[in-house]
């Protein structure tokens, strides 16, 4: 932990950060201050930099979802950590509590997914629509406790809201998303998706790297893993 930042692994290439339900991942147009801000003056001042760090935003996480973010600490990273998320070659691990046990305890999601600019929302078909986009993702009920299930995502394709959207479909919106048909909010404002792990082979050294991020405090997470599906 370095002050209000929790650091998963860092290297000279690469830094990642468990962010927390509510942050913002890069600033939107209002400004707001953003986890890559904090990330970038954290570096100038550990590292004694007299100008502005280098970082370069890989992927995005929305703003309710907690978890796992990787940053680029050199162009050089930047570059080849892009083209491998276009590749797919990062396997990302997302962890969601529903209240409702999915239809199978396993299964593949294929969805065709619209996006609603104006509601910043997605929908999803079963079949091919105008505009829709393949969705992919594996999942399988992990844990349980007596409320809430715990559903561990494979997630296949990247659009726009697509677990969220997805688990909804099959009627298992995840706790606390009002956005998606889950019928409260979680008090601290985020919903109940955590990205859990990141999976890649290192842009530059070419080592394995797996990283794990922690559940956030004061949620249903330790009560689900206590108990099996």
């Amino acid at each position: 932990m370095a002050g209000s930042l929790e650091i998963l692994y860092e290297d000279n290439h690469l830094i990642a950060i468990n962010k927390a339900g509510g942050e913002l991942v890069q600033a939107d147009q209002a400004g707001s201050l953003a986890l890559e801000d904090s990330v970038k003056a954290f570096i100038k001042v550990r590292d004694r930099k007299p100008s502005d760090a280098f970082l370069g935003v890989v992927h995005r996480l929305d703003r309710p979802v907690s978890g796992v973010v990787i940053f680029a600490k050199t162009s050089k990273a930047l570059s080849r950590l892009n083209a491998m998320f276009r590749a797919g070659q990062i396997h990302k691990t997302y962890h969601a509590i529903v209240k409702n046990r999915p239809p199978q305890d396993s299964d593949l999601l294929t969805h065709y997914l619209t996006r609603n600019e104006q509601q910043n929302k997605s929908y999803a078909h079963i079949a091919p629509v105008p505009n829709g986009k393949e969705s992919r993702l594996r999942y399988r009920v992990a844990a349980a406790s007596r409320s809430f299930f715990l559903v561990e995502v494979a997630l296949l394709t990247g659009r726009h809201h697509q677990i969220r959207c997805q688990l909804s479909k099959i009627g298992c919106p995840i706790k606390g998303d009002l956005k998606y048909g889950y019928d409260r909010s979680n008090p601290n404002g985020g919903i109940s998706l955590h990205a859990r792990s990141l999976r890649f082979i290192h842009p530059v050294s070419k080592a394995e790297v797996y990283i794990v991020a922690p559940y956030p405090c004061g949620d249903v997470w330790e009560s689900c893993m206590a108990t099996s599906p």
